[in-house]
């Protein structure tokens, strides 16, 4: 049998994969991150799959009941928040697996940030303003960042920055952005996007943080900040410019 890493997309049961809703309705033992995933997404599992919460175990207690149940014959599915090639843990959970001789693969998922962009209605590059999306996290009770990326580095580029596990440092990362974007640049913040208690809230850098702490929000949100979120102009794009000779291959 294998592991399969499946995402299980932002939260809503619709916004999953076939592939994901297939393996799951297969699956004897799911796998589950309580705290990020609505249990409407557990539907599309069998009456009598063993479901199994991970939002208070630690990674060995995980990797016990992911060998555990290969060993008895069992199809797993360990369903990760969004899409599985962020913020999963799935590089230290396939490595010990493979020390384990127990084999893995990964389903993608929709991720957080794309299900928050639809919600805000926006594009996140937006030409002449941002051709790029910087995915990133704050460093609080967490693993240590990398020396280099920090969020002035991240920010003297103008890409649109889409910051996780960071919600409860709301004010400080805005005040430290503000710096570099202007307190008048597009911010907007938004909590279990897909699910029933969805949040979006819309501001600048200037007021933000002030909607985060009246929301009390704690958890399972995105900060998105850049001009693109509300770009007072929208220049064309070249690919569908009427000029461009469409005889030339890209």
């Amino acid at each position: 049998m294998t592991v399969h890493f499946i995402g299980a997309g932002p939260g809503a049961a619709d916004l999953i994969t076939l592939r994901a809703a297939r393996m799951l309705s297969s699956a004897d033992v799911v796998l589950y991150p309580g705290t990020y995933i609505d249990a409407e997404v557990l539907s599309h599992c069998r009456a009598d799959t063993a479901l199994v919460d991970t939002q208070q175990l630690d990674l060995d207690q995980i990797l016990q009941v992911l060998v555990t149940a290969h060993q008895v014959g069992h199809t797993v599915v360990r369903l990760t928040s969004g899409d599985p090639s962020l913020y999963s843990a799935l590089a230290e959970q396939a490595r010990r697996l493979d020390e384990a001789g127990v084999p893995w693969d990964v389903t993608p998922g929709v991720p957080a940030y794309a299900a928050a962009a639809a919600a805000l209605g926006k594009e996140l590059t937006v030409p002449e303003l941002a051709q790029s999306v910087v995915l990133t996290r704050a460093q609080a009770r967490s693993t240590v960042m990398p020396a280099g990326e920090t969020l002035a580095n991240f920010a003297a580029t103008g890409a649109t920055l889409v910051l996780h596990l960071a919600i409860t440092r709301a004010r400080e990362i805005a005040a430290e952005l503000a710096g570099h974007y202007g307190a008048d640049c597009p911010a907007a913040v938004v909590s279990r996007v897909s699910q029933p208690t969805e949040l979006v809230l819309r501001g600048t850098l200037a007021d933000i943080a002030n909607q985060v702490e009246a929301a009390d929000l704690r958890q399972a949100a995105l900060i998105m900040v850049g001009p693109a979120l509300d770009p007072a102009r929208v220049a064309e794009s070249y690919l569908y410019d009427p000029a461009r000779d469409r005889s030339l291959k890209r």
